[in-house]
C-alpha cells in the first residue's frame, strides 16, 4: 500500500476546540471538491506531493515527531480520499501513545468507518451550501453522510466535535438546517465551532452573532473561533 503526502510539519493547532496544542500535521494530497475559500489549494491535485509506501511514511512520521507533541492531525486535501492508508498511519501513531486526530468533511460514511477505530479525536467539517464543496443537488446527501459519521463517532465514544466554516454568503436557514440535523441525532458533542472565512467573503460581526444565536438555540457550547494560527504566522 502506498500513500501520497503533500507535507508533514509541526506547528500550533489554530482551529477548533484543541487550538493552541503542539501538533504534527500530516497533509494528505488530493481533494476532488471545490470549497471557494480553500486555503490549501496546492494540495488539491491527486498527483501533488510525493508518494511513499506505508513503511517509509511511518518512518517520516517518526522522524518528524517533536517532543511533547499532543496529537497528529490527519488533514488534507481530504484524508478520506486515501482512507486505507490513513488508517495504517494512524494505527502506527497510536502505537507510539500519541493521540490521532481526523480533520475531514466526512463525505463518505463507509470510508469513515474504516478509519474511525484508529482515531482518538474527530473533527467533522460540515459544509454549507454556499461553500461550493458540492453542487446544490448533492448537498443534502453530503449532510446525510456527515451526520451518519457523527453518529458513528459518538457511539464509538471518540472525542467528537463539529466545525462549520461560514462566509457572508452563508444563510441563517442553511446553518439552522444543519444544526437541526446534527442535534436531532445526538447532543453528545465536545463542541460546535463556527469558523469565519479569512481573506475572502468574510462575514461581519452582526452576521456572526446571528449564526451564534442560531446554534445556541439547540446547543450552548458553541464558539466562534477564527483560524488563530494565521494571526501568529504559523503554517
Amino acid at each position: 500500500m502506498n500513500v501520497r503526502l503533500y507535507e508533514i510539519f509541526t506547528s500550533i493547532e489554530g482551529e477548533g476546540i484543541f487550538y493552541g496544542t503542539k501538533t504534527l500535521f500530516v497533509r494528505l494530497a488530493g481533494c476532488p471538491f471545490t470549497c471557494f475559500y480553500c486555503d490549501t489549494t496546492e494540495a488539491l491535485p491527486a498527483d501533488s506531493g510525493r508518494e511513499y509506501n506505508i513503511e517509509s511514511a511511518c518512518g517520516l512520521l517518526d522522524q518528524n515527531m517533536a517532543p511533547n507533541t499532543f496529537k497528529v492531525n490527519f488533514t488534507g486535501g481530504e484524508p478520506l480520499q486515501q482512507h486505507k492508508a490513513v488508517a495504517e498511519l494512524a494505527r502506527h501513531v497510536q502505537s507510539k501513545n500519541v493521540k490521532t486526530y481526523l480533520e475531514s468533511s466526512c463525505f463518505d460514511s463507509l470510508r469513515f468507518e474504516h478509519v474511525l477505530p484508529h482515531m482518538d479525536i474527530i473533527k467533522i467539517e460540515l459544509k454549507t451550501r454556499d461553500s461550493e464543496f458540492v453542487d446544490a443537488k448533492h448537498h443534502d446527501s453530503l449532510v446525510d453522510n456527515a451526520v451518519i459519521c457523527l453518529e458513528h463517532a459518538v457511539r464509538a465514544r471518540k472525542s467528537t466535535y463539529v466545525k462549520v466554516v461560514v462566509s457572508k454568503k452563508t444563510t441563517d436557514d442553511d446553518l439552522a438546517y444543519m444544526t437541526d440535523r446534527i442535534f436531532d441525532v445526538t447532543d453528545r458533542l465536545d463542541g460546535f465551532v463556527i469558523q469565519p472565512t479569512y481573506g475572502v467573503a468574510e462575514p461581519p460581526l452582526d452576521q456572526l452573532l446571528k449564526f451564534y444565536d442560531t446554534v445556541y438555540g439547540r446547543y450552548s457550547d458553541v464558539r466562534i473561533v477564527p483560524q488563530l494560527h494565521k494571526f501568529i504566522g504559523a503554517p
